[in-house]
């Protein structure tokens, strides 16, 4: 099968989107099918191409949103290279300007097209508004999606959340709940390279001794990294002699606000901001940490949680009915609601015994399971093979 992935996010890029897409067209290929990836450039406003990947220009740069371009609704150049590459279905990723011209090709070429619904555009409209016609904003977002999805063949949802979401603002296609696979392989504890971890302690200052809560991806308002900051200043105010680091990986736009935080509260020295990683290297971080924290609201599935869970890593989490199926609160991880809540449960981590910790994390492989690369493969395969169908 021929399959032209949109998306405006790609690797190198860390983000769910940039991630999914590269498993997926890793996944496809590996499968014996062929696949094109169309997305932005996120360099400058070059078109790059090199047999298996179309880099759109990005002709705007949102500064405001990690730095993202965003190409234009179409480019001749991209529109030649996918008709000659003849694909069998269109899967678009995204809603900017690659979607939209992914979308207008699938309409032009009456070639079945698949929609992943990745990300809750709701929690991202501040970045527009600025706080100013929040209500107004949501409306516009809904009733835009409502008639962008009539014009898809089926909608996949990488979670329940997303499909209840779909639901509750009025989406009546098709939608399967596919989760995205994940490389479980590369985070395995018994790939951890304890040399390149030293190495990584030394680099950022961390004593070999120090405990590293980890915390990993964009670094963006909806993230809510702020109440992690807090939250940690509260452990370390109730565990003054415990030696510990908070890791704090990524990028993004609040990252001066924070560590003006870190600073307020006096715990710059215990905070440390590593910067952006690539994608192939997101492993080496989940083994210098000891455990993963999060307090974002704004997730779709939480590969990050997954990932973390796969590096033999127990997860913290702000409590959030998406993840229900996936956290066990002191199961397969542990929930947390306030700050004060946040510290005490860091306290406990912390504290664990062996055997306490190695429970947690035996029970986290069994969900993660559910992630591999096969299964996610085997659901999309099937989404395909139905939506192909129905175009003949």
């Amino acid at each position: 099968m021929n399959i032209a992935l949109f998306t405006e996010s790609y690797e190198p890029e860390i983000n769910g989107v940039a991630t999914s897409t590269a498993n997926l067209a890793k996944t496809m290929r590996a499968h014996g099918h062929k696949v094109l990836v169309v997305c932005a450039n996120p360099w400058d406003d070059q078109f790059l191409y090199d047999g298996e990947t179309i880099r759109v220009p990005g002709i705007i740069e949102l500064k405001s949103v990690y730095n993202y371009r965003l190409a234009g609704p179409y480019n001749a150049h991209a529109a030649k290279l996918v008709r000659e590459f003849r694909p069998d279905v269109i899967h678009t990723q995204s809603d900017g300007g690659i979607g939209m011209f992914g979308s207008s090709l699938a309409n032009q070429l009456h070639i079945a097209h698949v929609y992943t619904y990745h990300t809750m555009v709701e929690d991202y409209t501040h970045y527009v508004t600025k706080g100013h016609f929040q209500r107004v904003a949501v409306h516009f977002v809904r009733a835009f999606f409502r008639e962008k999805l009539k014009q898809v063949d089926e909608i996949i949802a990488p979670s329940s959340k997303i499909y209840d979401y779909l639901r509750n603002v009025g989406i009546d296609k098709t939608i399967a709940v596919v989760p995205t696979g994940i490389e479980l392989d590369r985070f395995s504890i018994e790939k951890k390279d304890k040399v390149d971890v030293a190495s990584l302690k030394k680099k950022f200052g961390i004593d070999p001794e120090d405990y590293v809560i980890l915390s990993l991806g964009r670094i963006g308002k909806e993230k809510s990294i702020d109440f992690l900051i807090r939250g940690y200043a509260l452990f370390l105010k109730n565990n003054p002699s415990k030696k510990t680091k908070f890791v704090i990986t990524g990028f993004g736009p609040a990252e001066a606000e924070l560590k003006e935080l870190a600073h307020t509260l006096g715990i710059e020295d215990h905070v440390i901001f590593t910067g952006r990683c690539s994608p192939s290297e997101t492993q080496r971080y989940y083994h210098l940490g000891d455990c993963f924290v999060s307090a974002s609201l704004s997730e779709t599935q939480g590969l990050t949680f997954m990932e973390a869970m796969a590096a033999s890593l127990p997860v913290l989490a702000r409590y959030d009915d998406n993840l229900v199926g996936t956290i066990q609160d002191g199961e397969t991880g542990f929930f947390f609601f306030t700050e004060e809540d946040l510290a005490a449960k860091l306290q406990h981590v912390i504290e664990m015994d062996a055997g306490a910790r190695k429970r947690i994390i035996n029970n986290a492989f069994k969900v993660v399971d559910v992630y591999s690369m096969e299964r996610f493969y085997q659901n999309v395969m099937e989404v395909y093979r139905r939506v192909v169908r129905a175009n003949w």
